[in-house]
């Protein structure tokens, strides 16, 4: 079944889960991503529950953060770290796609993730257990958005190809209202900033992708890792601001 498989696709592409996948389609692709901002949810009540545990302090902070590297295996910092070195190469087409699948990282994708790691961390010493959940299904939905009809694949072959425009614009447009509605309680008191934070982030998050397509051609997997360590970032700090 497509949902079925989708969700396994889900699990398996944006976690560490073990899950045995089935079909691997762009049916099954379009289920996945549509899920992804289930799965950020997901993995923001573990993180959330992880940074409560420790008591929610810095060292509690850089823990949290840690551990959604290792929850996702660092694949989106990875891409990340791609995404800003081909970027910064200020080169186009194919020879910055050339650049994203070297397996080295220069010098902007280290600083890159050195200063995404700092960011996360600083701010969740001033969030709450819901806004890390808020941050993660925000960072998630990147990939619905950017996996939604119309977003070309900048490659053939991988994973860009497989689910970009796979997601209707309904669904993202659905998906988007359900996580900002659900950012309603991620700052106490202040019921509009979570909604506002999602809606900035999302703002971003179009810039970048807009920039990818004039770039690249389209999406990569890539430039999905990047897009979501981006939404994370900048709804966390959203969040905290104020």
């Amino acid at each position: 079944m497509p949902l079925g498989d989708g969700l396994r696709l889900a699990l398996t592409t944006l976690t560490v889960l073990p899950v045995r996948t089935g079909i691997v389609d762009r049916r099954s692709a379009a289920v996945a991503m549509s899920a992804a901002p289930l799965i950020g949810a997901l993995l923001g009540g573990v993180l959330a529950a992880v940074f409560v545990v420790l008591g929610q302090n810095l060292v509690a902070a850089t823990v949290t953060v840690a551990a959604g590297a290792l929850l996702t295996r660092g694949l989106h910092l990875d891409g990340l770290a791609d995404t800003v070195d081909a970027l910064g190469s200020y080169r186009a087409g194919p020879a910055a796609l050339e650049i994203m699948k070297k397996p080295d990282i220069g010098p902007f994708g280290v600083a890159a993730i050195a200063l995404t790691l700092l960011i996360q961390a600083a701010t969740l010493t001033e969030a709450g257990p819901w806004a890390i959940v808020a941050a993660w299904a925000a960072g998630r939905l990147a990939v619905t958005v950017a996996c939604r009809r119309g977003v070309p694949a900048a490659r053939p072959g991988g994973l860009g190809a497989l689910v970009a425009a796979t997601v209707p614009v309904p669904l993202v447009l659905a998906a988007a209202a359900l996580v900002a509605a659900g950012a309603v309680w991620a700052v106490p008191g202040r019921p509009w900033q979570g909604p506002a934070a999602v809606a900035g982030a999302l703002l971003v998050l179009v810039l970048l992708l807009r920039h990818a397509v004039r770039r690249f051609g389209g999406i990569t997997g890539d430039v999905l890792g990047a897009a979501v360590e981006l939404t994370t970032t900048v709804t966390l700090i959203g969040l905290t601001l104020g």
